[in-house]
């Protein structure tokens, strides 16, 4: 929790929140992913001043265990000092102990946030998915928070000014806001209009920017004329100068071109929802579907 120090900003972990978003559609599903096309609606996590701080933070706990479907599972959510925003202790269930900085007693719209990255710990942990190492499996958390609908919380409780500041997460503003436009791409909502915080709208647009160039890249036929011309520079490189069997990875493309004994050119690419690559021939105009999220691309190869 960035608690009136510097807050980090830019992209700095773009890389591994796109793994993340592949390893929830590997691990959930294309199905269980749209099960979750419904956001957490602000009314059920509302926090005022004048609810009981202990009723309303087991309300809140309750209303996003609803929301990523953990029927049996109990939160016991208490508050104490500490550096970190919150803390979960991981067992076997069904009752998990949360624990939440004693900051919160005094910003209580910020409790809902801190919430849904710890019950995410516990649905994750169910689902025995995770990323090696501290910093890797938190981003993984926050990725898998905002992709399932209750991230918009943690860009909401981002605030900063000339005077103070205030994160909550591991992924900077501009990444949630990414992961956000992401989600918000793929279900068509527009998480916005919940925002309270207006450093939240500006981060966001920034990552809805980012998460369009996704759909704009060769050999996909949204890409503008600039990348169409380095593509198909890179792939004329790729006919003419490399043997078949070799993999050519131009630079600065996220493609790369391979080519077998007997069979055609073919190019590998991300997909723009999931991220897995797809490979397809180099043959002019072709339609491809990805096997992971069922996202149908129009490509120009």
């Amino acid at each position: 929790m960035a608690n009136g120090g510097p807050v980090e900003h830019g992209f700095p972990h773009l890389e591994t929140v796109r793994q993340a978003v592949t390893a929830l559609y590997r691990r959930l599903s294309y199905d269980t992913v749209q099960a979750f096309s419904v956001s957490v609606p602000p009314a059920d996590v509302a926090f005022c001043d004048t609810d009981d701080l202990y009723l309303g933070a087991q309300r809140v706990a309750h209303e996003l265990v609803r929301h990523y479907r953990l029927p049996d599972a109990r939160m016991i959510v208490s508050f104490r000092e500490m550096t970190h925003a919150a803390n979960v202790e991981l067992t076997a269930g069904p009752e998990y102990f949360i624990e939440l900085n004693d900051r919160f007693r005094t910003h209580r719209r910020d409790i809902g946030a801190a919430l849904a990255h710890e019950v995410m710990h516990v649905y994750l942990h169910r689902l025995d998915l995770s990323f090696p190492g501290t910093r890797d499996n938190e981003i993984l958390t926050d990725t898998a928070t905002t992709y399932l609908g209750a991230g918009w919380l943690l860009l909401d409780a981002f605030r900063e000014d000339g005077a103070s500041s205030q994160k909550l997460g591991y992924l900077t503003p501009e990444e949630f806001g990414y992961v956000l436009a992401k989600r918000a791409l793929l279900f068509g909502e527009d998480p916005s209009v919940w925002f309270t915080s207006p450093q939240a709208y500006t981060a966001y647009g920034k990552g809805l920017a980012r998460a369009r160039r996704d759909e704009q890249q060769p050999p996909l036929t949204a890409a503008g004329w600039t990348g169409r011309r380095r593509y198909a520079r890179d792939r004329r490189h790729a006919q003419d100068r490399h043997p078949r069997g070799a993999a050519v990875l131009p630079a600065g493309g996220p493609y790369s071109f391979t080519s077998q004994d007997r069979g055609p050119l073919r190019v590998s690419f991300p997909c723009p929802t999931c991220h897995q690559r797809i490979r397809v021939p180099v043959r002019g105009r072709v339609r491809a579907r990805c096997g992971l999220c069922r996202t149908v691309l129009e490509c120009d190869t």
